[in-house]
């Protein structure tokens, strides 16, 4: 399956930053607050993080989370596919390739028609922005949903569970900037 190709790497390199820095499973899940079956998940493979989750993992490997996006040098379409991730519903690609020991990081995300993340809402320390660059969206913070259309933006607190929806009928473009500390 080609989207298992896609994110085989990224799990393959939490995996190794995991092993190399010797910490366990459980000590993860307790920085991030992922269960350990979803951790096993994303290094076997199976599960894409979202870019908060990947956030999260990054910082409690103590590594920078533009390491696991970091374009391979093989051949021209790996590049290409190790540049821009998916999921089941949604794509991102970052846009600051490179930026190790940044604060800030910016994203081009699309989310498809009536698709959110799966599972539940995200959260990371720090600060986020959204600009919708086409289609219709809501984003979750905490309780509260915020609806948002092209051109509109919404900037919130990340350390408060949060989530996108595409509400519309075709696919949404978003430019998301994450501050982390």
């Amino acid at each position: 399956m080609a989207a298992k190709d896609k994110i085989d790497p990224i799990g393959k390199k939490i995996k190794k930053a995991r092993l190399d820095s010797k910490k366990s499973l459980e000590e993860i899940a307790n920085n991030t607050g992922h269960s350990i079956d979803y951790l096993k998940a994303v290094e076997a493979g199976k599960e894409m993080p979202p870019v908060g989750a990947l956030l999260q993992i990054s910082r409690a490997l103590e590594v920078d989370s533009g390491f696991f996006l970091r374009e391979q040098e093989d051949t021209l379409q790996k590049r290409v596919d190790q540049y821009t991730k998916r999921t089941d519903n949604y794509a991102y690609a970052t846009l600051t390739p490179g930026a190790e020991n940044k604060h800030l990081k910016a994203f081009r995300i699309i989310i498809d028609p009536h698709q959110d993340h799966e599972g539940v809402g995200y959260e990371h320390k720090g600060e986020e922005f959204v600009y919708v660059l086409n289609g219709t969206i809501e984003v979750m913070v905490g309780d509260h949903v915020n609806a948002l259309e092209k051109d509109d933006s919404l900037h919130f607190n990340s350390g408060i569970k949060h989530q996108l929806k595409n509400t519309g009928d075709e696919k949404a473009e978003l430019l998301v900037v994450i501050y982390g500390p």
